[in-house]
């Protein structure tokens, strides 16, 4: 039996970060709710500004929420009111008013190398009833296209209304899920059509980064010298 593994928890501390960064003992429970419905409300308020990740970090005192998004014009609105409105429903509707919150918001330089925004285009896509195969098929291209050394794409579901449910998987160049220098970019969507769910997973290979493993190395390295 395989036993299969999310490719980013798989390699988060070696290539790729943490989504949440703090330390609590005692309202671990709260802040890790709290991290949840943020995460939830900002990706469904905000569908059109194709958002990739977001990022939450706390102090004693606020809480800093950094969005990566293809589209950042879309979050921060007109003269930056949007930002105002975002940073206070957050404050009222999960905070209570208790803690401040600062938001960062950064721009995604090729969106066709996130595998979040390649999904939320597919699942657009076939919710408007475009055939999926050939949804499937521009993606490839367009993603091979802006440097990507390889790209899985799953569909399963009644594709295109049929009575019983399948799986269509379609592929380019390689995706190594085992090496852990591998920066492999993964997610997992859903496109809701009239005929019911329909799921969608992405893998986009990048090549392989030596970046955070060269730091750990330091990081090893300096910790056996002062010891």
């Amino acid at each position: 039996m395989g036993h299969k593994v999310h490719p980013q928890i798989y390699r988060t501390g070696i290539l790729f970060p943490w989504a949440s960064r703090w330390v609590s003992t005692r309202n671990y429970r709260q802040f890790l709710q709290q991290d949840i419905t943020i995460r939830e409300y900002v990706l469904k308020k905000f569908l059109d500004a194709h958002i990739d990740s977001v990022y939450v970090e706390r102090s004693p005192k606020n809480i800093i929420i950094t969005i990566c998004a293809a589209k950042p014009g879309v979050i921060i609105g007109r003269g930056g009111h949007g930002l105002d409105d975002l940073r206070k429903d957050i404050e009222r509707k999960f905070l209570n008013m208790s803690t401040k919150v600062k938001l960062n918001i950064q721009e995604v330089r090729h969106p066709s190398l996130s595998s979040a925004i390649v999904a939320q285009t597919i699942a657009q896509d076939i919710e408007n009833r475009m055939p999926f195969r050939r949804v499937m098929k521009q993606t490839i291209e367009r993603v091979i296209k802006a440097g990507a050394n390889g790209i899985k794409i799953s569909v399963s579901g009644r594709l295109n209304g049929a009575e019983i449910a399948r799986t269509e998987k379609l592929s380019h160049g390689k995706i190594p899920l085992i090496t852990l220098r591998s920066n492999v970019d993964y997610v997992s969507q859903r496109a809701e059509t009239i005929y019911g769910t329909i799921g969608i997973k992405v893998w986009i290979y990048k090549g392989e980064s030596f970046d955070m493993i060269d730091k750990l190395t330091h990081i090893q390295e300096d910790f056996k010298v002062k010891k």
